[in-house]
């Protein structure tokens, strides 16, 4: 079943609607939160209650448009909220919570670990929430920036500048970084593969 074949079932009360976008759109919306948020559970979280959300508003939705950009406009936004949250979370709240919280890690969890360079996590960490997110969409996801306006409810100009500041800070980090590993400054050659 296709998204649209999907949306017009769920509007009508057909579950099996949501089913089908859950299947379409789980993996993709999971990627996004977890790289907005950078943490698996929270991410777990946010595509749960983007589901619930889309379930509930989808009688809003204008079914001539496609779901993908809507749907991850859902996914952003309770990402950024849910880092909003935490961070606004009292130390002695989080700390009870990572208590609470199972510490092994799954082998899907040491997979992508051993898959994925700590160096770039790092880097990426270190970006705010909102050019996390921008450079999620427009370099993961494939946004164009028209898109990426629809998904983060924000001007096109606004997004222009939310890139362009995160490539700057990337570039400063990944410079500094490189400079780290190798005890020297890149060299102009170094410099402009790095960009």
């Amino acid at each position: 079943m296709d998204d649209q074949t999907a949306i017009a079932r769920l509007k009508q009360g057909d579950i099996d609607g949501l089913e089908a976008l859950v299947r379409h759109h789980q993996t993709q919306a999971l990627r996004t939160a977890y790289l907005v948020c950078m943490q698996r559970d929270m991410a777990q979280d946010v595509v749960q209650d983007a589901f619930i959300l889309a379930y509930e508003h989808i009688a809003q939705f204008d079914s001539q448009r496609a779901f993908a950009p809507w749907f991850m406009h859902i996914v952003t936004n309770r990402a950024l909220m849910a880092i909003r949250r935490q961070q606004s979370m009292p130390l002695d709240d989080q700390a009870a919570e990572v208590a609470l919280s199972d510490q092994s890690p799954s082998p899907e969890q040491l997979f992508e670990r051993a898959e994925t360079r700590q160096e770039v996590w790092a880097v990426l960490s270190r970006l705010s929430p909102q050019q996390r997110s921008a450079i999620v969409l427009r370099y993961y996801v494939g946004l164009d920036q028209t898109e990426m306006s629809a998904v983060l409810g924000a001007p096109t100009g606004t997004i222009k500048r939310r890139l362009h500041d995160a490539r700057e800070r990337l570039h400063g980090l990944i410079t500094r970084w490189a400079h780290d590993c190798r005890g020297h400054a890149p060299t102009p050659v170094e410099q402009r593969e790095l960009r």
